[in-house]
């Protein structure tokens, strides 16, 4: 077991090398953070052979992350778009998994194909956020469509592991009182934050809102506390902290929190990408490598197709179209978490996960890569496309 100060030099001291090098590269800083991940972590040089500790904090920076994100959401842009990110996530995910299925059967793996591309089918929320420019994240169509997609998204990977974890589960009350809970839990959640806000959040922040430390402070908890509380209601944390940012969204002070947290946010997202790079498992790849290529390319290349002529269905411009599907063109943090739940509830093979894991990680950095070069975001290596 490592000194945690020793773990945090390697991580952040090995970062900012590697995001120099990366700068002075030309290169996507995200994938510096990766690649540092895979050089320092247990399955290559292992100067870090436990990152359990460095996974579960990293969880943290998605919490914010979406907290941040509620905070500058309008709500009613969002209930007009959720019909077509319903329309454009449906359809794309049915044609993505036969298309998964064809690949799978014809590398021999069979009826595993449908958990890969079940898997599979969801876009990194942390990505595709932490690479929108700001005015785009929160003023233009672009950005509202990007989010509506992936909060849809985010909702069907709740489902999906809610109905592995009752799938596995050996009772049948447990299973009922579980899909009960599942059903109640949103409206109650929000109806239960709703009232927090009404009652005493927004008079603390009115009262002591020349006291700096104490609306950080009253903040982080505010956020950490809703994330709790969805895990009491079988939700994820990340869903509770965007409904905590939604909430405070009305409050005249959301945009101060939101200039305050962001640092905090990007410290735990270099944990993130860190422990996405020292979970990568190279040496299990040599006997699914064929697979892995293979369905890398098909995430790089029919995901973004797929979003683009389903937005241009439901009437969306064929630019805007086609860079929403370009910046939803990898895996997601979710297919990691579904693929390693399967994999525990025996509903998923060992092979399978190492194959996720594999086409998830690679489609982060090509995808991160296209992303930068490509269009305007904050971390771009070209003056001309820095945005934020």
């Amino acid at each position: 077991m490592h000194n945690l100060i020793f773990v945090f030099f390697l991580v952040f001291f090995g970062a900012s090398v590697f995001a120099t090098l990366a700068l002075y590269t030309r290169q996507a800083i995200i994938v510096a953070y990766i690649v540092l991940g895979i050089v320092v972590g247990p399955h290559c040089l292992g100067l870090i052979s436990d990152t359990t500790t460095i996974q579960e904090t990293s969880d943290i920076g998605i919490m914010f992350l979406l907290f941040l994100l509620g905070l500058n959401l309008e709500i009613k842009s969002m209930i007009k778009m959720l019909g077509k990110a319903l329309f454009v996530s449906i359809t794309s995910s049915i044609v993505f998994i036969v298309a998964t299925v064809v690949i799978c059967h014809a590398f021999g793996i069979g009826a595993q194909g449908f958990i890969i591309g079940a898997a599979l089918i969801f876009s990194s929320t942390i990505i595709c956020l932490k690479l929108l420019p700001t005015t785009a994240l929160h003023h233009k169509r672009l950005g509202e469509l990007v989010i509506a997609i992936l909060l849809v998204q985010d909702l069907i990977a709740i489902l999906m592991l809610t109905f592995i974890s009752l799938w596995s589960s050996q009772t049948e009350s447990f299973n009922l009182f579980s899909l009960i809970k599942l059903l109640l839990a949103l409206p109650v959640l929000g109806g239960v934050g709703y009232l927090a806000q009404k009652y005493f959040l927004f008079s603390l922040f009115r009262r002591f809102s020349r006291f700096q430390e104490y609306i950080f402070l009253l903040s982080i908890g505010w956020c950490i506390g809703m994330a709790q509380l969805a895990i009491v209601f079988g939700l994820s944390n990340e869903i509770g902290a965007f409904i905590a940012g939604v909430i405070v969204a009305s409050s005249p002070i959301a945009k101060y929190i939101y200039e305050n947290l962001k640092p905090l946010r990007d410290f735990f997202l270099i944990l993130f990408f860190f422990s996405v790079g020292a979970g990568f498992q190279i040496g299990l790849l040599t006997s699914v490598w064929g697979v892995v290529l293979a369905l890398t390319v098909l995430i790089l290349v029919l995901k973004p197709i797929l979003h683009f002529v389903t937005l241009w269905l439901v009437r969306e411009t064929p630019k805007e179209s086609f860079e929403i599907g370009m910046r939803l063109g990898q895996g997601s943090e979710f297919s990691l978490m579904l693929i390693s739940l399967a994999t525990t509830a025996g509903v998923a093979t060992n092979s399978s996960e190492i194959i996720v894991e594999a086409v998830a990680i690679l489609s982060f950095i090509v995808s991160s890569y296209i992303v930068v070069l490509t269009y305007p975001s904050p971390i771009a290596v070209s003056d001309r496309l820095r945005r934020d």
